[in-house]
């Protein structure tokens, strides 16, 4: 009889088991499922450097997964349409998307947006591309170093214009941190994008270019570059000194990196990460997006985790300088 009740509780144990088995979720070790595809939202158009640098990472993440990563363009908003389908997609991790700053910040900092996303409806997955802000004129401008054009700035307060891609963009928010640090007071104007910023610098309608490392034009012939705003100097721009080196410790740009909706599983999100940063050291990934003239720097979630705390600060200190304007 106890061998009967023994034998009857252990089948009871493995048949419980096995039911708990077959209807839990899969494990991390089987995501992704094979067949499976992921979609990657990118809030920009088609055929933009975030759209074409997500795309090389899609293909990448396609050798290292064993699966199909799909692009999904929603683009709208200055990227909130696309924020916004991110927070509120599964989390298992076959829905991730890019995360662009400044936007994906600034446009929840805003209460004017009306953003239902914060940082909370996110898991980080890895940082990406770093495109560091510079300042540049004319070649044959009058103005040869960063602090001559500080001085003219501080000399006629918003007389010298400045360009930018809009409001609370990654120039926006430069330009006014400048200001904020040297006392210069510029008049910003805000064109829709770098190409038409080049032709009104170009065409002496505009004396200052405000924009990115990653700018083919500047890196050419007609433009003096004049500061670079990151830690250390570009690789793209190796002679140009840094704002820090020349008194003004400002660090900023046009960084992407990759989000899945918050609550994916902490495995799932480790094995995404791996998978993002085993793209970024291969040697054709490092050559495609050098050809962009873009900066690879991958951070892992918690690297990012800091790196975002730290430009939410800032933003949050800079946003009332625009509702000042």
């Amino acid at each position: 009889m106890v061998r009967y009740k023994f034998h009857s509780r252990m089948a009871s144990f493995f048949c419980v088991l096995a039911v708990l088995v077959l209807f839990s979720p899969a494990s991390a070790a089987e995501f992704p499922q094979k067949g499976k595809a992921i979609q990657l939202l990118v809030h920009w158009a088609a055929g933009g450097s975030s759209d074409i640098g997500a795309r090389l990472m899609a293909s990448g993440m396609e050798k290292e997964l064993g699966t199909s990563v799909l692009v999904v363009n929603k683009p709208g908003a200055g990227g909130q349409i696309g924020y916004t389908a991110l927070s509120q997609a599964k989390p298992d991790g076959y829905t991730i998307g890019s995360t662009n700053f400044p936007s994906a910040v600034s446009s929840y900092l805003d209460p004017g947006r009306k953003a239902i996303y914060n940082r909370k409806s996110f898991e980080l997955l890895a940082l990406h591309v770093v495109d560091p802000g510079i300042i540049a004129v004319k070649a044959d401008s009058p103005y040869k170093t960063l602090q001559d054009l500080i001085d003219a700035s501080k000399a006629a307060p918003k007389k010298l214009r400045v360009t930018t891609t809009g409001i609370q963009t990654d120039e926006h928010f430069a330009t006014l941190w400048l200001e904020q640090l040297s006392g210069a007071q510029f008049a910003r104007v805000h064109l829709t994008g770098s190409a038409p910023s080049v032709t009104a610098v170009l065409g002496g309608k505009i004396e200052v270019y405000c924009g990115n490392v990653g700018d083919p034009q500047v890196r050419g012939s007609e433009f003096r570059v004049l500061g670079v705003m990151d830690y250390e100097r570009s690789p793209f721009l190796p002679e140009i000194k840094t704002f820090e080196e020349q008194g003004y410790k400002i660090y900023f740009g046009s960084s992407r990196g990759f989000a899945a909706p918050a609550g994916t599983p902490k495995e799932t999100v480790n094995i995404l990460s791996k998978a993002i940063g085993n793209v970024i050291k291969t040697e054709d990934h490092k050559q495609k997006m050098q050809n962009m003239g873009l900066t690879l720097r991958y951070m892992d979630p918690s690297g990012y985790q800091k790196y975002w705390d730290e430009f939410e600060a800032k933003l949050r200190e800079l946003m009332p300088l625009i509702h000042n304007e």
